[in-house]
């Protein structure tokens, strides 16, 4: 029966992975979508558009989905939806600042979506304006941290360019500049031919708070509860915690 029983549940994770990875197509096709609605249908002279569809491209999207988004949003095909982006804020369990952008054709389903999430999982919404001052709106360039390279050496790549600072997280280089720099520094990454996974602007926290395991535990469970929505296009939160309690985390999982 042992057998069995794995079986089952490395379906059951198998199936939500599946599930996650649809979600995140979905997301990444939306921003594709609303970047060429913005700027136009030319990568090629609509940076924006371009780094939506090189992420999408990483993660496997198919080219298919991204050229339909990409005429969607441009209007070269019918069938583009009216997203408008909304952003909530409030705190998790253990105080933790939360910022959930979403990108939705119906503000009521979103507003209820979030609620719902950030209430059953312990957590409360806020003002806006009362958590969103803890974090700045910075240019974030994701590049893999393969061995072959350093956090002095890609600083000194991009530092001309306008990088700021660049942070390990886990097994990546988060390279952090000013919005209106990320073209600069984004290219000056690919002239050095350093590769990166994704090159958009974002929200980084000021100040972080440490958890536990546990604590741990709890925040990601909100963060799940709240990618269940289909409008939730980014959460941002100010958690931190040490690899040693990330690892029990994953034990755990």
């Amino acid at each position: 029966m042992s057998g069995h029983s794995k079986w089952a549940t490395t379906k059951h994770k198998k199936a939500a992975i599946d599930a996650k990875r649809g979600k995140l197509f979905a997301r990444l096709v939306k921003n594709i979508e609303v970047a060429a609605r913005t700027g136009g249908g030319d990568p090629d002279a609509n940076p924006t558009l371009y780094d939506a569809i090189q992420k999408a491209k990483k993660n496997s999207v198919p080219n298919d989905n991204i050229e339909r988004a990409r005429k969607r949003g441009s209007g070269e095909e019918s069938g583009g939806a009216d997203w408008e982006t909304i952003m909530y804020e409030g705190y998790g369990p253990n105080g933790v600042a939360v910022l959930v952008e979403c990108l939705t054709d119906n503000r009521n389903r979103a507003a209820s979506d979030v609620r719902v999430a950030f209430t059953r999982s312990g957590g409360s919404l806020a003002d806006p304006g009362s958590v969103s001052y803890l974090f700045a709106r910075k240019g974030i360039i994701e590049v893999p941290n393969q061995g072959d390279t350093d956090e002095d050496s890609i600083l000194m790549a991009v530092l001309d360019a306008g990088a700021e600072e660049v942070e390990v997280e886990g097994d990546e280089f988060h390279i952090l500049c000013q919005p209106n720099d990320l073209v600069a520094v984004r290219t000056a990454l690919q002239e050095e031919g350093i590769d990166y996974n994704s090159a958009e602007v974002g929200f980084v926290p000021s100040t972080k708070v440490e958890l536990e395991a546990e604590g741990v535990r709890k925040i990601m469970n909100m963060i799940d509860a709240l990618e269940e929505s289909d409008d939730v296009q980014d959460i941002y939160t100010n958690f931190t915690a040490s690899d040693e309690v990330l690892k029990e985390f994953q034990e755990e999982e």
